[in-house]
């Protein structure tokens, strides 16, 4: 099996954990990573990377993001999510003197810069213990406010049902932004509480989910990004001559003509499309951050 990135539509219900060990199997490698977690609540886009591809996914794992949710109004829970336990219900009353002109101006109040406290049940580690772990474990757990960034919150549509408002929205964001606190401090800032009961992930960067695949259907070898497709859509690229393709591949400097602006990793790619590895600009010299092997065997006993 040859390098790359897979992009895999998570379903209900499965870890990322468990994404990757079915990956493996069915790739026939061990060499397999993720790049962004999803709660087991959520579906929609991981980027995988295979054997030496899990290299480039230190260049997605914060890129923007872009999902689609449902936030309940009208209930808060342990979680933040539908997963958690209830801790406090609004009166159908309450619910439903929420307007949709409130409703704007939470959600404006909520985008741009902003300061947020994520969630306890997240995987940010204290003390070198996941935050989850310790809610488990019976801890009452206060993650400090940071800042993130959410570009885009747009409300779809809104439902009126069983006392509750749920809203349909689309959010785009920083990478580290918790969906399931935009759902919580909505709620709270409109005095009802509110819930994520419902999370896609459709796009993470350049990768969106439309070109992404199930478990159940995915072909690997089929739907794999090559390591110069996946670079070049990451990062600028350098277009070598055969030369340069060699010196670089025996960790050699090359001449290249200067360029300020390329102030991180470089795709260089050998004339015959092959990413040759990433490449750091110094003046008129490139060199080598890390190569790029032009092919991997197969392994033939993967790990389950």
């Amino acid at each position: 099996m040859t390098s790359g990135l897979l992009l895999i539509d998570k379903a209900q219900g499965w870890t990322s954990h468990d994404a990757v060990a079915r990956t493996r199997r069915l790739a026939g490698t061990r060499k397999v990573g993720h790049a962004g977690t999803l709660d087991p609540m959520a579906t929609g886009l991981l980027v995988l990377g295979i054997n030496s591809s899990t290299r480039l996914l230190s260049y997605v794992v914060g890129l923007d993001k872009e999902y689609l949710a449902t936030i309940r109004l009208g209930q808060s829970t342990t979680t933040d999510d539908a997963e958690g336990d209830c801790l406090t219900r609004a009166t159908a009353e309450q619910v439903a003197g929420i307007t949709p002109a409130a409703v704007a101006a939470g959600i404006k109040d909520l985008t741009g810069d902003i300061s947020q406290q994520p969630s306890a049940v997240s995987a940010i580690k204290v003390d070198g213990k996941r935050a989850y772990a310790r809610v488990r474990a019976g801890e009452d757990v206060q993650l400090p406010s940071r800042p993130v960034t959410v570009s885009e919150f747009e409300l779809l549509s809104s439902t009126r049902r069983d006392g509750f408002l749920d809203l349909e929205v689309r959010v785009e964001c920083a990478s580290g932004t918790y969906i399931r606190a935009l759902a919580r401090d909505l709620g709270r800032s409109l005095g009802v509480g509110g819930h994520l009961t419902a999370l896609r992930r459709t796009r993470i960067g350049p990768f969106r989910i439309e070109k992404a695949a199930t478990l159940e259907q995915v072909d690997v070898a089929a739907q794999l990004i090559s390591p110069a497709d996946a670079a070049t859509r990451l990062l600028p690229s350098l277009t070598l001559t055969r030369e340069q393709a060699v010196d670089l591949g025996h960790g050699k400097r090359i001449t290249v003509e200067p360029d300020a602006t390329r102030t991180g990793p470089v795709a260089a790619i050998a004339p015959d499309g092959r990413l040759v590895g990433l490449v750091e600009y110094r003046g008129d010299q490139a060199k080598s951050l890390l190569n790029f092997p032009p092919d991997e065997p197969s392994e033939s006993t993967p790990t389950p």
